[in-house]
């Protein structure tokens, strides 16, 4: 390990990106516990004061993958469902991708969300503490998980769960305080092995600079919008890159919410919000309250899940899925999706 450290530690002219083969060997000596904490924390600081290069975030992401359980689908959910891979820090603002994800699969839209509990360096709210607030378990072991997607369209699963390297992993992260390449690869472990996946990142380059990773991964249709705190949800108050990366090419357009009637301003943006405010907003938006207090949260839930059902092929215009959205939400059909995913985990 000394050897990989002595690489990417050399300084700011020194410091050189490792051969994919070479980075390799580094990942999988930290996520089997070959490398001492000592080892693996001062590979992570120097990675993270030179930049992961692409192949080094191919070779973590792949070593993970290679520790992890992925889920057992049918054909005919694996083809569908899309892998929604939001930040292990959490968010301060609001998780949309949750209601979004049940409007979602209230239309038969299989949906895979995944976390842990909160990480550096923003330690914000996770999915995985909402959803406890919501009623949904989120210790669930691979079988269960697939269950409930088969069952409920929706399923999450705890990163520690599936991947018991990161268990061991976090304390160490926790030590250190900082962003390192790990906050990148563990989104693209990929745990319910989908050919679709949507992102989030904050920035226009960092996005350009991943797309030579997903020419070596095996997503088919990768999404990624420049969407709130580097998230897969695209915020109301201004407008947002999305990029499709398909069959090699990269794309992209800029969505303006005032174009769909979906703008709010910023000021009505409430954050930070605790898990327990989470799971008010979001049971709020989905039973249709259109209050002022709800009216960020509601016009990013109709935005997301529209801009979710055009890039996926589910209609052929953002504005038909704005309609299918709003007509979602007075019918209550989250809520109900809701419902369907408590009751799979009671059901054999």
């Amino acid at each position: 390990m000394q050897q990989w450290i002595k690489e990417v530690a050399r300084g700011k002219r020194g410091a050189r990106d490792l051969a994919y083969e070479e980075a390799k060997q580094a990942a999988e000596a930290i996520i089997t516990g070959i490398a001492s904490p000592a080892q693996t924390a001062a590979f992570l600081i120097a990675e993270r004061i030179k930049t992961e290069s692409p192949e080094e975030l191919l070779a973590f992401t792949e070593a993970l993958r290679n520790s992890s359980e992925t889920l057992s689908l049918s054909k005919a959910v694996k083809d569908a469902v899309i892998d929604f891979a939001g930040p292990y820090t959490g968010r301060h603002s609001f998780l949309a991708t949750i209601p979004v994800s049940l409007l979602l699969a209230g239309n038969g839209v299989p949906a895979f969300l995944h976390g842990s509990d909160a990480l550096p360096p923003k330690y914000g709210t996770s999915i995985k503490d909402v959803l406890d607030k919501l009623g949904i378990p989120s210790e669930t072991n691979p079988a269960q998980t697939a269950h409930s997607l088969e069952e409920a369209s929706i399923g999450f699963a705890a990163a520690e769960t599936f991947c018991k390297p990161f268990v061991r992993m976090r304390k160490i992260r926790e030590e250190i305080g900082v962003r390192t390449v790990l906050n990148t690869a563990e989104k693209l472990v990929n745990f319910s092995d989908a050919d679709k996946l949507m992102m989030g990142a904050f920035h226009r380059t960092a996005i350009q600079k991943m797309h030579p990773v997903f020419q070596r991964l095996t997503y088919k249709e990768v999404f990624i919008v420049q969407g709130a705190e580097g998230a897969e949800d695209v915020p109301v108050h201004r407008g947002s890159f999305v990029f499709a990366i398909k069959n090699g090419e990269i794309d992209s357009f800029i969505l303006k919410p005032e174009e769909y009637g979906l703008y709010a301003e910023e000021a009505k943006l409430n954050k930070p919000l605790s898990a327990e405010e989470q799971a008010e907003k979001i049971t709020a938006v989905l039973a249709g309250d259109e209050s002022a207090d709800t009216e960020y949260e509601r016009k990013q839930v109709i935005m997301n899940t529209a801009l979710r059902y055009y890039l996926f092929g589910h209609c052929t215009a953002i504005e038909e899925g704005v309609r299918t959205a709003e007509k979602q939400l007075k019918e209550k059909a989250g809520l109900e999706a809701l419902e369907r995913w408590k009751a799979s985990f009671t059901r054999p």
